[in-house]
């Protein structure tokens, strides 16, 4: 899950108020997000490099906000803002434009024939009249980073390019050459090189050394000219130094370039929806034409709504709530999923906008009005099919227990994945020896309990098995500790208030079990019935648990209790 930081002060006067560290969690939660530390950049170095170095450095106050990785629109202060103002119902969801130019005038993008074995795709647009601040300008370079690190998967599937458009001239061309024909300066750097040696010049970078595999065995690297020859970027390496924008810059031209042009598309459209805001007209982008090898042209971004139908009731039903429709349009619009109600007044109309790539299926838009909704708004209830029991492996409980299947009444599951799923558990016992078997080198005893369900068939319920409340516990040492299981059956009728007797209370009797020795067994029964057995479990039972010492267990139904 990608985390965003956010300076406290610059995100509250965004929002246009100030919260109390336990208000803005808790505005997190109901969003779907989670406050996941409250830190500064002083603390941060003092905890990776200790306090010496920490010194001089910012002590501004940070929020660290966990976002689902699926959530590119959250990941700046721009959308994290913009989701939760429209959220709190304080703006209207914002309509993004794409200007198209005039004939001759905009800007155009050519493809080359010789990408295609390489990175063969690319979109672009421009921000036209956009101004920068100190602390836009930071944003904007950590939420390419931000892209990077998630959609771009490290850069393999999408390359994000920005350059100041007024130092160089369309039409811009993307190819590719041979190192030893591409030379520019890159960025930050004083002089020119080729693109061999810039490979040689980054292998120990500690940032960029882990892109150079991506491309370094291609007989081609590819790369972006402008009308002059001027190098805007060695895509996915580095950008030029010609083209670096700066906080005078006035107009962006951006490019994507990758493998995969669905996700080149979605990063374009954050990046331009993110920061369009800050342009001359707010939410408008101005389009970038772009031509491919077979000559066809392609207008971008695509900055595309689309619209879904989803009925009230199917909300409704998966959710677990009767809200009515404008309820329900009112909670998805707070999610930035303008709504509104259509044909018998049964039916919603969402529209998609293009900042939600994260919106594939009905049940998207379903989750998406239970957040808005509020989770713990949401009444709890029983599911109409009840089993809470784990699976367990058939081998566990006829090889290792030396049971009779038949005689067990165990559930089998239809179509188990793997052979150690093959029926639902009818003891407790084999996961318990399971847990010692992983722990056997912690220091002796070993004394493990649980208490949850097991599974039975019953041909008189509805499903056709029933339930039962298992309590199991086990002692591990060098010796086996009857008296200690035995001690502890005693405790829990104490606890219990069940006196040792046979009228009303409890007793123990000899007995004989499969996985227990001969002779140290004994059956428990309770309030007229038998509800367990313990003893000293059999040393075949602990060999093929890869056990080496003796072992005392107790397992008891405790539905008669409860």
């Amino acid at each position: 899950m990608p985390t965003v930081s956010v300076k406290r002060e610059l995100l509250f006067q965004a929002l246009g108020r100030a919260y109390t560290d336990e208000e803005f969690d808790e505005l997190c939660f109901e969003f779907g997000l989670e406050l996941d530390e409250i830190t500064s950049e002083k603390d941060i170095i003092s905890k990776e490099k200790g306090e010496e170095k920490a010194k001089g450095a910012s002590d501004v106050v940070l929020y660290k906000i966990d976002v689902p990785a699926n959530r590119y629109d959250l990941l700046c202060l721009e959308g994290l803002v913009r989701g939760l103002q429209v959220f709190k119902e304080r703006i209207n969801v914002p309509r993004y434009e794409k200007i198209i130019p005039a004939e001759g005038e905009g800007q155009k993008l050519i493809i080359t024939e010789q990408t295609v074995q390489i990175r063969p795709h690319a979109v672009a647009a421009v921000l036209r009249n956009i101004t920068f601040t100190k602390e836009r300008y930071e944003s904007f370079i950590d939420l390419q980073e931000k892209l990077h690190q998630n959609i771009c998967r490290k850069r393999a599937l999408v390359a994000i390019g920005t350059h100041d458009l007024d130092t160089i001239s369309g039409p811009f061309t993307y190819t590719a050459k041979a190192p030893s024909e591409i030379k520019f300066k890159p960025l930050n750097q004083s002089q020119e090189y080729t693109a061999s040696q810039i490979m040689d010049l980054y292998r120990n970078d500690s940032h960029l050394r882990h892109y150079l595999p991506l491309i370094e065995n291609k007989p081609r690297y590819p790369v972006i000219y402008d009308s002059n020859g001027v190098v805007l970027s060695m895509p996915p390496i580095i950008n030029g130094d010609h083209t670096k924008i700066s906080l005078k810059t006035r107009n962006v031209f951006i490019e994507c370039t990758g493998t995969d042009i669905t996700k080149a598309k979605i990063v374009l459209d954050i990046i331009v929806t993110m920061f369009s805001e800050y342009c001359e007209k707010p939410f408008t982008v101005e389009a970038v034409e772009v031509v491919y090898p077979n000559g066809k042209t392609h207008i971008y971004p695509e900055l595309a709504y689309r619209k879904e139908k989803v009925k009230s009731e199917v909300i409704n039903k998966k959710i677990g709530i009767s809200e009515t429709p404008s309820s329900l349009a009112k909670l998805l619009t707070r999610m930035c999923l303008k709504s509104n109600i259509i044909g018998n007044g049964n039916l919603l109309e969402v529209e998609i906008p293009p900042t939600r790539a994260d919106i594939i299926h009905a049940c998207d838009i379903i989750e998406d009005a239970a957040i808005a909704y509020g989770y713990n708004n949401i009444q709890m209830v029983i599911p109409k099919t009840y089993t809470i029991a784990n699976q367990c492996s058939q081998e566990d409980i006829a090889d290792k227990l030396g049971m009779d299947m038949s005689a067990t009444n165990a559930v089998r599951i239809g179509n188990p994945k793997t052979a150690e799923f093959q029926v639902a558990r009818t003891t407790l016992l084999p996961g318990l020896l399971k847990t010692i078997a992983a722990n056997r080198k912690m220091p002796l005893p070993l004394k493990l309990f649980e208490i949850s369900d097991i599974v039975v068939k019953d041909p008189n319920t509805d499903v056709g098995a029933r339930n039962y409340r298992h309590l199991c516990a086990i002692y591990y040492n060098k010796s086996p500790g009857f008296e200690i299981i035995h001690g502890l059956l005693d405790r829990i009728m104490q606890v219990l208030e069940v006196p040792p007797n046979e009228e009303n209370g409890y007793t123990i009797k000899a007995a004989e079990g499969s996985a227990f020795f001969p002779g140290r067994c004994a059956e428990v029964f309770a309030k007229g019935q038998s509800i367990g057995k313990l003893g000293v479990l059999h040393p075949d039972v602990i060999t093929k648990f890869e056990l080496t010492m003796p072992c005392s267990a107790l397992e008891i139904n405790i539905e008669p209790f409860v």
